[in-house]
């Protein structure tokens, strides 16, 4: 029982007084406790109060199996050669027009690997304007508000360096370019911007419509810029220097790269994680740890924030709380450009269109035969429903770890708040892991197949329709749900795909940028 202690007889008074006074202002202070539920409340509550397990007799039968030492062993056995080398040079040699047509300015949107691929793009368009490049300009983010520019996650002078031989690249305009600005085309329509870029355009659209623009000003800004040039029917040289861009150009800036391989090493190597851990600097890898042998570990991409949740209008346990909230949500980002589906989630599941949750990304890593013993990196966003919604995956994996597990916040200090160098961070540990697995696709999903299949590293593609059809079945058995789904992903596991038409060639870049081997 709470106890007050008054030392004089007006003060339960002016106590009752104040508390009449706060109840009063409660709905003022607090508007979204008081507001109709199909409004704040659901969005207020949902998040705090996860559901509960929707697969719990799987989720016991998980806990208590085991796995054998064959089936660990071929898990974590690296991918053997396929035939396939990465081979990014182009054929000729790389050569720079003697005179650059103008400057090319490029603005672009969405999340880190968006901005990647379309930084990829930005450098193949200049090359084939003759034009000089100036480094692209980032959008802020409306979902994740993020102001981070290019020279803040990427080593600028790496990214120069690597292209200088393939295309003239220049930090900012001369000052007589100096009034080309985010704010001056905000403004009012401008000749020098290019507002209807095509989606997939051509490189002869670029030629007929961007050249000209380019001739007669000096510049031409192309804004909005993601995914504006097609995938097919362009030179090999282009290709290749797309790959080039994705896989030699972009590295991240130094102190990114240190705060990843610090990770990298506390996962290969736990038992010095809590001597480094409060520091307030970064602990150097040593000659030590080059002797020992490292241990490995996963790297799951849990692709479940509120974003994902809403725009996918699938099902996720919540009920009808989590549905209005998340509606809700959908309205005040999207404005009505999301629309409920019209699919029933059942469908949508059967489809392989619902994203995996957390406790459905735990049994599929279980069903593999990951154990309880290990490593898990948890690569992610804010996940929707925060700490009680991976309590399950928690239960499963308990050494599961992520960047404010294995580093101080004087560590983070330089990511804190900042959703592209978080990810940035997150890529980094990804490609440095010895499997790497995502919830669901999407661009991270997306640019890690692509990337890991360059350096012929594991990566588990989850079957997102044969999971949804198991996960319907409340009548399976933990030994059928798991050989389904060991059969299921027998050939998911980074085995080579050729990119097909239209594909991305970031996601798939055989055969436009690896060669067979002899």
């Amino acid at each position: 029982m709470m106890r007050f202690h008054y030392h004089n007889n007006h003060q339960p008074h002016r106590a009752g007084a104040m508390a009449g006074l706060l109840v009063l202002l409660f709905p003022i202070l607090l508007p979204s406790l008081f507001s109709p539920l199909g409004h704040a409340s659901p969005s207020t509550f949902s998040e705090w109060n996860a559901p509960k397990p929707r697969h719990s007799r799987l989720l016991r039968s998980a806990l208590q199996s085991e796995t054998s030492n064959i089936q660990q062993s071929d898990l974590w056995t690296p991918l053997g050669s396929q035939g396939w080398t990465p081979c990014v040079e182009s054929s000729n040699v790389p050569t720079l027009p003697e005179n650059s047509t103008g400057f090319l300015q490029v603005f672009l949107d969405g999340g880190l690997n968006q901005q990647r691929m379309g930084i990829c793009d930005a450098v193949a368009v200049a090359k084939i304007l003759n034009a000089t490049l100036v480094i692209p300009y980032l959008e802020v983010n409306p979902v994740w508000r993020d102001s981070s520019s290019f020279m803040d996650i990427f080593d600028v002078d790496h990214f120069i360096d690597v292209l200088k031989d393939d295309v003239s690249i220049v930090k900012e305009l001369p000052s007589e370019f100096s009034w080309s600005t985010r704010e001056y085309y905000a403004t009012a329509i401008r000749a020098t911007r290019i507002k209807t870029a095509p989606v997939h355009a051509s490189a002869n659209w670029y030629l007929e419509n961007v050249l000209p623009i380019v001739q007669s000003y000096g510049i031409a800004a192309i804004s909005p810029f993601s995914h504006r040039l097609a995938f097919d029917n362009l030179p090999m040289d282009i290709q290749r220097l797309r790959c080039k861009v994705n896989f030699q150009a972009l590295a991240f800036v130094p102190h990114v790269r240190a705060l990843g391989d610090a990770l990298v090493s506390r996962l290969q190597y736990p038992s010095d994680t809590r001597t480094a851990f409060g520091t307030n600097y970064l602990r150097e890898t040593t000659d030590a740890n080059d002797k020992r042998q490292a241990g490995k570990f996963v790297v799951l991409h849990l692709r479940f924030d509120k974003d994902m949740a809403a725009h996918s209008a699938c099902d996720f346990g919540g009920g009808k709380a989590e549905k209005l909230a998340l509606a809700k949500y959908r309205q005040t980002i999207w404005q009505g450009r999301v629309l409920n589906s019209q699919f029933t989630d059942e469908e949508l599941r059967n489809q392989g269109r619902c994203p995996l949750t957390p406790e459905e990304i735990g049994l599929l890593l279980a069903a593999l035969g990951f154990d309880n013993s290990t490593r898990l990196y948890l690569a992610s966003h804010k996940v929707y429903g925060g700490e009680a919604r991976i309590s399950t995956l928690r239960q499963l994996f308990p050494l599961m770890e992520d960047k404010k597990s294995l580093a101080s916040s004087e560590e983070r200090s330089q990511i804190k708040g900042k959703a592209s160098l978080l990810a940035a961070v997150d890529y980094y540990v990804s490609m440095h892991s010895d499997i790497f697995i995502s919830a669901s696709p999407g661009n991270m999903h997306n640019a890690m197949v692509g990337h890991r299949t360059y350096n012929n590293l594991k990566t588990i593609r989850p079957n997102m329709a044969l999971l949804g059809q198991l996960f319907l079945n409340k009548s399976l058995s933990w030994s059928e749900f798991q050989q389904s789904v060991i059969d299921g992903h027998r050939n998911r596991q980074g085995e080579i795909r050729l990119r097909k038409p239209k594909q991305s060639i970031y996601t798939y870049p055989g055969p436009d940028c690896m060669c067979q081997e002899a």
